[in-house]
């Protein structure tokens, strides 16, 4: 899917302009540090998960698997209730979010967010010595790697890791992980691949209920390309399908203005 950054406007990092941009979103309201080439640069994915979290929502949320930070600067600007911790495992792209964090240009996000560097399938004690408890978060958000394992694999390093599941099992334990750390009736917003509905359904189970789901579609006569998932922490409800996103221009140019939302309930 094309990425918002064609549009947004770039300036080099000046401590490491040969490997770092600094781009700015939403017409400015935030700016990212990110990986000029290589790595994993934030579009339309991170984007459309920022947009599923409603202006009203408070709490703290999670974004595991945070990348240098699109998703939680996204939704720490869309919901000024919100506090955000973002989870991230790679240490180059941590630092790049810590970096991220203390540009002037976000100092008035900085007293709500914090960053946990850490694996998130660390056992329960791993997790919580690194900073992340179980049964805290109102809300966890995830854009975790997708492609299929196995598959063909970007020639970058850091790319292939960010989008590729290491194994068939990996997004169950994702998302075990995801619904330990909500509270009762805490939300859990994630986007994916069509074909990973059956495993999404399967690893929420008794963990995860009323899991609602829209499909993303580039065009409106093309197949999805992408789904919004969200369940609820100990719901019983059954699942629903939702009307579908399509990524028309006016869709995209409100997407980009962080001016879209997309309702998951």
């Amino acid at each position: 899917m094309r990425g918002w950054l064609t549009n947004s406007p770039t300036v080099p990092e000046p401590s490491s302009a040969e490997t770092v941009t600094k781009d700015a979103f939403f017409g400015g309201a935030f700016h990212l540090l990110q990986p000029a080439r290589g790595g994993l640069r934030s579009g339309d994915d991170a984007l459309l998960l920022a947009a599923t979290v409603e202006p009203g929502q408070g709490g703290i949320a999670a974004d595991l698997g945070s990348g240098s930070g699109a998703v939680a600067l996204a939704a720490a600007i869309r919901a000024p209730a919100l506090a955000v911790t973002l989870a991230e495992r790679d240490p180059a792209m941590a630092d790049l979010a810590r970096r991220t964090l203390a540009l002037p240009q976000n100092a008035d996000l900085s007293g709500r967010l914090r960053l946990v560097e850490l694996d998130l399938l660390l056992p329960r004690l791993g997790r919580e010595a690194a900073g992340l408890a179980d049964g805290a978060f109102d809300l966890v958000l995830t854009n975790p790697p997708f492609h299929p394992a196995g598959g063909r694999a970007s020639p970058d390093a850091a790319r292939a890791a960010a989008k590729a599941e290491p194994d068939a099992a990996f997004t169950a334990r994702w998302i075990a992980v995801a619904a330990a750390l909500l509270r009762h009736a805490g939300r859990f917003h994630m986007i994916g691949r069509p074909d990973q509905i059956a495993t999404i359904a399967a690893a929420c189970g008794n963990r995860l209920g009323g899991l609602t789901i829209r499909p993303v579609h580039a065009k409106a006569d093309a197949p999805a390309v992408r789904i919004l998932c969200a369940a609820t922490r100990g719901s019983r409800a059954p699942l629903r399908l939702l009307p579908p996103v399509v990524l028309d221009a006016a869709t995209r140019e409100a997407l980009g203005q962080g001016r879209f939302t997309v309702a998951m309930t």
